[in-house]
């Protein structure tokens, strides 16, 4: 389906690809990785035509159709049900040529109809809309009454209905919540045909994907399996490497030791000769080069605090005059207790945390707090607030104005921002290294609890693995929000579930959650339009 042969691309100062070559099979589903800015969305640019290769080809079969989801669906009049089936060309098109087809002309459009499964194409596109976390209520409304993060969802269920060949997705769970990444991952290991896959998800990588395309060193690998069979291979490859290397060298001094000792001998000028000419031509075996992910910094509060951190007795949230987002609150958090938050977008999640981040107080019922306890609070909003002019020696004078300028340099290098991104501006970072300069910011403190609020959605998978390295030293309270399922299985302990105005504890593992978000995306779900409205609401009582 795809090849890519000798792709040499530069662009912005540096070269992305350097005769790097590939062939996927037909069909196939492949999973794209790589660190941060290695080229992985570069190469969908590529691939797509959107940019030109220096050199080289990139082959895709002309009758192939490619579908991509590059942007939210706009706000259009027409009902989101509609909107999906139009992504469905030839359907769409026969429909309407039916209107003023010649009689000799109908017999073969209806043929055509049926081959395709015209009749059943609501049926499978209100299965995938539900499967999203629309409601059939939903289905008759009109695109122009769901927020940016919905149509970003009708964009990918319209790529998903169409069913191209070749399916390009980029990081298509970053704009779901757990639930809708769950059934994505389910449906993707059933995609019929071809799909390619940027993403960071280890659960994705290894349960929907028989292949991982690795873009390192300007070069394309392909490695057979999932992510974690992916992980052995190259570690084996690697080690492989460095014991060549090693045996190469070693002879290498050996064939040099004679040709220093003999070359000026006449009786052994012939052998030295020889030896001179076995240097010259062996190549140097490469040693890949793992580059180090520096670790999160996540230091623990000095001395625990009296038991409970936090106990909800009846308590309701909600903003302003508007409908109780939360209510019949009944939860205690102790100081180790690892919390995973459960829920669909809309649910209350995000209230929750902003209620025990002590942003937003309660409107009933009794909370009991220590008044000493320390909070560290991660959400995403904060990245979307950064100044772009600033840059992280800006915000690091602004958060520690009494540390040495010596000592606010080597914090940012410890938080893996080197000396030469500090006078960067944010706006001329990427998202994975703004979200690790935020992350480290908001725990810099020591806190007694750490709320996070999607900490991983621009973050590498090595990266993850770090963050997840760090919480599992981290000796405070954590409550975890995250679409990344393996990070919630390693990290909390206890799961609370948002669902139904109100969080209660949840009886179960994630592969039971999993098990019941793929049984419920049978039925009905929440509306997202009344998620939509929330986050209107929200919005405005953060301006107010």
């Amino acid at each position: 389906m795809l090849q890519i042969e000798s792709l040499v691309f530069n662009a912005w100062g540096r070269r992305f690809f350097d005769k790097a070559s590939v062939s996927l099979p037909n069909p196939s589903k492949v999973g794209l990785v790589g660190r941060n800015g290695v080229g992985k969305s570069t190469l969908f640019k590529l691939i797509k035509g959107e940019l030109q290769p220096d050199s080289g080809e990139i082959g895709i079969p002309k009758t192939a159709r490619m579908a991509t989801v590059d942007q939210e669906h706009p706000a259009t009049a027409v009902s989101l049900l509609e909107t999906i089936l139009a992504a469905d060309v030839e359907r769409a098109s026969l429909y309407a040529e039916l209107e003023s087809a010649e009689p000799e002309r109908m017999g073969d459009i209806w043929s055509r109809l049926i081959e395709i499964d015209a009749d059943t194409a609501p049926a499978r596109a209100a299965e995938i809309l539900n499967g999203l976390g629309f409601s059939t209520e939903d289905l008759e409304r009109p695109m122009a009454e769901f927020s940016g993060g919905w149509r970003m969802r009708v964009a990918l269920a319209a790529a998903l209905f169409s069913a191209p060949d070749l399916l390009l997705l980029d990081e298509p769970t970053n704009y779901l919540d757990l639930e809708g990444a769950l059934w994505l991952e389910a449906r993707l290991a059933r995609y019929p045909h071809s799909a390619l896959i940027i993403s960071h998800d280890r659960e994705l990588l290894n349960n929907s994907v028989g292949f991982i395309l690795h873009v390192t060193e300007r070069k394309l690998e392909l490695y057979t399996g999932g992510y974690d069979s992916f992980e052995k291979q190259r570690a084996e490859k690697i080690r492989l490497q460095s014991s060549q290397r090693v045996k190469q060298e070693a002879e290498r001094a050996h064939l040099q030791s004679f040709v220093d000792r003999f070359k000026a001998s006449a009786a052994k000028a012939a052998q030295a000769q020889s030896r001179m000419k076995r240097l010259a031509k062996m190549e140097p075996i490469s040693t890949t080069i793992e580059e180090r992910v520096s670790p999160f910094l996540l230091p623990s509060p000095p001395r625990p605090l009296a038991p409970p951190l936090m106990r909800l007795e009846n308590v309701e949230i909600g903003y302003g005059d508007d409908p109780a987002v939360l209510r019949g609150l009944d939860l205690r958090l102790d100081i180790d207790d690892r919390i995973g938050l459960l829920g669909v977008n809309g649910a209350g999640k995000s209230t929750f945390a902003k209620m025990a981040a002590g942003a937003l107080g309660i409107r009933s019922g009794r909370m009991t707090r220590s008044t000493r306890m320390e909070v560290g609070w991660f959400h995403q909003h904060q990245i979307e607030a950064l100044d772009p002019a600033e840059t992280p020696l800006d915000i690091m004078r602004r958060t520690r104005p009494l540390d040495s300028d010596q000592s606010q340099r080597s914090k940012l290098a410890q938080f893996g921002i080197g000396f030469d991104k500090q006078g960067t501006t944010v706006e001329a970072l990427s998202g994975g290294e703004r979200a690790r300069l935020l992350l480290n910011l908001v725990a810099m403190a020591a806190p007694h609890m750490l709320i996070l609020d999607e900490p991983t959605n621009h973050l590498d998978i090595d990266s993850r693995r770090a963050l997840l390295d760090a919480l599992n030293e981290y000796e405070g309270a954590v409550i975890l929000i995250t679409h990344d399922r393996s990070l919630m299985e390693l990290v909390a302990d206890r799961l609370w579930l948002a669902a139904d105005n109100t969080v209660v504890p949840f009886d179960g593992d994630m592969d039971d959650y999993a098990k019941f978000v793929l049984e419920r995306s049978k039925g009905g779900t929440a509306a997202p339009s009344q998620a939509a409205s929330r986050e209107k609401r929200v919005k405005k009582a953060k301006r107010a």
